[in-house]
């Protein structure tokens, strides 16, 4: 299971409880989510003030779900347990359409190498260090995750008003593209960064994924500024700092289920920092097909659970209302259906991709009402 380190004084400022004096406390609360406190380093840090050493602030790390990619970041991880602890309601994320959209089209020569590409706007954004950091932490952990190391999905993300839309996805040959690559003070073609970067660890891991391509995938703005080149590092020109207000967010990949899990999990995580919380602002993209897609997509996805299921399955004798309360615990929207009493109507969240069947929605169920709580039996019949 991925491993989350968290600020410790953070994230129980987020929750509204302080947890500083009864660890115990929290690791409790962790459990009953279904997440694990692996770690305090408070006692390591308490050590090495003593010694006069340097040291982090105290940190907790914590094992989450590896298909819950809505708790790979502090933000994810407050706001869920918030919900759990019935602080909040699950948060309704929106778009917020500009009097004139943004557009990116995408080149058929994409086909080649890496043809999905969706877009994410975040309007008005104010960073801290620690959302800062958090924000990058967040597309690490993405790309080691569900993205494979960059081989299905990568993520870049660009200062917009450093950039002029409309943008252009395309693939060339390595020659033909040069750009000064992020962190570096001259511009190189793209073939001789695969020599530059041979003796850089963190990104060498990456080269191979394009290679051996005869043309790699590249994002330009109106005026020929480079952003990208996808999966291998972003340009100078666009990058992300402190004083960054206004975020664009590309994701390109080989899997489209994949591509638009991960523009929602890295739009939704960080739009709590916009000065409209939980808003984001969409961007046209347009196929080499003529097909265009408004992405990131955000609404909810219907779906049904039976309460008759989810009480066979955990020896309850719970009312349709009592599950539908439950499972708003666990960041799921839910109402009991009009024409059938036993039927649930349950709204799964953009943020919870790791929900595909009526036995998702059970194991939910059984984890806000507390598998400690559930009732315990020797089977009818031996297996």
């Amino acid at each position: 299971m991925p491993t989350v380190a968290v600020d410790k004084e953070d994230l129980f400022e987020r929750l509204g409880q302080s947890y500083m004096s009864a660890t115990e406390e929290f690791d409790h609360l962790c459990f009953e989510f279904g997440i694990e406190l692996d770690e305090d380093t408070t006692a390591e840090v308490e050590e090495a003030v003593k010694k006069g050493l340097p040291a982090e602030r105290p940190q907790l790390k914590i094992e989450v779900p590896a298909n819950r990619y809505d708790l790979l970041c502090i933000e994810g991880i407050a706001r869920a347990l918030r919900v759990f602890l019935q602080k909040q309601k699950a948060p309704v994320y929106k778009l917020v359409e500009p009097a004139s959209m943004l557009t990116a089209t995408v080149s058929p020569e994409t086909a080649q190498i890496r043809p999905f590409f969706a877009c994410a706007i975040l309007r008005n954004v104010k960073f801290t260090p620690q959302s800062y950091a958090s924000f990058m932490d967040l597309q690490d952990k993405l790309h080691q995750n569900i993205c494979r190391r960059r081989q299905l999905v990568a993520i870049g993300t660009h200062d917009l008003d450093t950039l002029e839309p409309p943008f252009r996805y395309e693939a060339r040959q390595p020659n033909n593209i040069k750009f000064k690559p992020l962190n570096k003070s001259e511009e190189y073609t793209a073939a001789e960064l695969m020599n530059v970067y041979e003796g850089e660890k963190h990104i060498a891991r990456y080269l191979h994924i394009i290679r051996d391509s005869p043309v790699y995938p590249i994002i330009y703005d109106k005026q020929d500024r480079v952003l990208s080149m996808p999966p291998i590092i972003n340009s100078e020109h666009s990058k992300i700092t402190l004083d960054t207000k206004n975020v664009f967010i590309d994701v390109t990949a080989t899997d489209e289920t994949k591509l638009n899990i991960v523009v929602n999990i890295v739009a939704t995580m960080f739009s709590e920092y916009c000065a409209e919380p939980y808003s984001i602002e969409p961007v046209r993209v347009v196929y080499p097909d003529g097909r265009t897609v408004i992405y990131p997509d955000v609404s909810s996805r219907r779906t049904t659970a039976r309460a008759s299921y989810i009480n066979s399955c955990t020896a309850l004798s719970l009312s349709s209302e009592e599950v539908a309360s439950l499972l708003e615990r666990m960041s799921l929207e839910a109402s009991v259906s009009p024409s059938n009493p036993d039927e649930i109507q349950v709204d799964v969240p953009c943020t919870r991709p790791d929900i595909f069947h009526e036995c998702d929605i059970m194991e939910d169920a059984a984890i806000a009402y507390g598998f400690n709580n559930l009732p315990r039996t020797f089977p009818t019949t031996s297996t």
